[in-house]
């Protein structure tokens, strides 16, 4: 059968069991967006910028373990979607990025709306293509996706020039060479190495597994689960790692690293043995590396190799898919009591620990604190929550307890803000039937605000809390710990987040005072449709801990003595 490119690579893609892609039509990507009208088991939705698409695809992905896929013209159309990669490659996140390009003949050109979008994103993809002929579309498109999703999972891009989507040629499907990469690398730890791991697990005194987004991303739950209870062995969580194990959990410890409690990261400091699981060791977590875990040895389980000893040395090395690992492990894993080495992280929480701020008197302030902890009751921990990156990240890290997976989107390694908004619509159209709540800064979510628009057009039912401390929070805190309170290009002029919600046609309230914040997030959540909440929070308030960036973990600025005692503790 005879098939246009842009008629194949829809086809393709449907084959690959994608029913929803988010982009933005362009002259280069024309024919593709012409074709499209004849796969109706794709949805498409109109972004309102190709950052915007790429975030979605992404959150769409994290959310349902599927590989996301965003469209864009060529020239700005593609170079918009950099930072979405950027941000898919550093969180390991399966996306397909499919761009336009000028004809064949004149690239090379600079050519109207030109670029070299492969050039630009090698760095930042697991790998990228040209495609400048029909033919070459079905081949190209099957190991893409393939590529974005075995191994260690991240985004490849697809550039096909507009002449290769016009063009045909003869398509059969069944006919397509299979991708000749396994779905998963052959890679398997020597049994000497796992032999070494099990003395170290079983003879340790003082052990602690560090727990990352591999977890998530191999789905391993039960396996990781089985490990620590049945050795006893306490977990701290990377940012990514969250919902790993339950919150709930008497073994789950909380968020390790900068902004991680201090009984964590004291409790890494004096262990004897460090197990790290699907984790790459980022500087968010260590600290200063010559002072990192000083006394402990360590084992680092890694579907990607180019992770092992990069920044920390370990003692043991077990490469290879973290389920397939633990399922080795587990035989060999020694029931453990650990009652003394638990009984001495608990009193290190117990002196430290963030007092229950749901219960304090109302003393006319609302803390960032207050909103997240009353979010985190009313929603019973129930609702899947994206963040922005900033503040308010780090107190959702803090005071949302998560007890399912996958139940915490954010950026994680790359940091983006503007991320929360559109990644928010991703993972609402990959789990409809979930309540999905937005959390960003009012800096951030400026950034991508005018997807609301794409969420009134698709008529989706998003709940959107912004908190709104009238700075670039995380900025500010930087500038006044350590730049003494120069508030140089930190302080925000923001709109009336209400009255822009209401101009989309959405649910808006503004809330000032702690008082008010179970009622806004129950009406919000009665709303059918979209509601947005901006919450007018205290301005100078600071994520404790804090470790001071190139300090060590030991080196922690806590919470100051007169936050614990008072009404003011966050």
């Amino acid at each position: 059968m005879k098939k246009t490119g842009a008629e194949i690579l829809w086809e393709c893609v449907s084959r690959e069991g994608v029913t929803h892609v988010f982009g933005y039509p362009g002259g280069a990507i024309l024919p593709a967006y012409d074709a499209l009208g004849r796969f109706p088991g794709i949805r498409h939705i109109l972004v309102r910028h190709e950052q915007g698409a790429t975030h979605m695809a992404d959150g769409y992905a994290r959310a349902s373990g599927r590989v996301g896929v965003a469209v864009a013209t060529s020239g700005p159309g593609a170079t918009n979607m950099v930072t979405g990669i950027a941000t898919a490659m550093l969180d390991s996140s399966p996306i397909v990025c499919i761009t336009g390009q000028v004809g064949s003949r004149l690239i090379g050109s600079d050519a109207f709306q030109e670029v070299d979008i492969t050039g630009i994103t090698l760095p930042i993809t697991k790998h990228n293509y040209l495609v400048t002929r029909a033919d070459e579309v079905a081949g190209v498109v099957a190991e893409a996706f393939m590529i974005a999703r075995s191994g260690r999972p991240g985004p490849v891009l697809i550039d096909i020039t507009k002449d290769a989507q016009q063009s045909s040629c003869e398509f059969d499907w069944d006919a397509i060479a299979p991708p000749t990469h396994p779905a998963r690398p052959d890679r398997h730890a020597a049994p000497l190495e796992y032999h070494r791991a099990l003395e170290l697990i079983n003879s340790a005194q003082r052990p602690l597994v560090l727990a990352g987004h591999g977890i998530l991303l191999s789905g391993s739950f039960a396996q990781f689960r089985e490990l620590v209870e049945k050795s006893s062995i306490p977990v701290a969580l990377t940012l990514l790692g969250i919902g790993a194990l339950p919150a709930s959990h008497p073994l789950n410890l909380g968020m390790m690293g900068m902004h991680g409690e201090a009984w964590v990261n004291t409790a890494i400091q004096e262990a004897d043995l460090l197990i790290a699981l699907g984790m790459r060791f980022d500087d968010r977590v260590t600290g200063n590396l010559k002072t990192y875990a000083p006394t402990a040895k360590k084992i680092h389980v890694e579907i990607d190799p180019a992770e092992v000893n990069k920044n920390v040395p370990v003692d043991v090395a077990l490469i290879g898919d973290l389920r397939t690992v633990l399922q080795e492990l587990l035989p060999g894993i020694a029931l453990g009591d650990r009652a003394e080495w638990l009984a001495h992280i608990a009193e290190l929480k117990g002196e430290v620990a963030v007092r229950d701020i749901q219960n304090l008197p109302d003393n006319g302030h609302l803390y960032a604190a207050h909103v997240i902890s009353d979010l985190w009751r009313e929603t019973q921990g129930a609702a899947i929550v994206v963040t922005d990156v900033g503040q308010h990240q780090m107190w959702e890290a803090q005071y949302y307890k998560h007890d399912e997976p996958h139940s915490l989107i954010t950026s994680g390694g790359l940091g983006t803000m503007g991320f929360a908004l559109p990644a928010a619509i991703g993972a609402k159209f990959a789990r409809p039937d979930e309540e999905v709540w937005v959390v960003a800064g009012d800096g951030g979510f400026q950034m991508t605000m005018s997807e609301l628009a794409t969420v009134a057009q698709e008529g989706l039912e998003l709940k959107v809390a912004i908190i709104n401390n009238g700075y670039l929070g995380m900025v500010r805190q930087w500038q006044e710990f350590f730049y003494d309170r120069r508030y140089h290009a930190t302080p925000l002029v923001n709109p009336d987040f209400e009255k822009l919600a209401q101009a989309y046609g959405l649910h808006a309230m503004t809330v000032n005072h702690r008082s008010e914040v179970i009622p806004a997030v129950q009406a919000a959540r009665s709303h059918r449709g979209t509601a947005v909440i901006n919450f007018c929070v205290e301005q100078e308030d600071s994520v404790f801990p804090m470790v001071p960036a190139g300090a060590s973990l030991h080196e922690m600025i806590r919470r100051p003595t007169a936050l614990v005692e008072t009404a003011t503790d966050v």
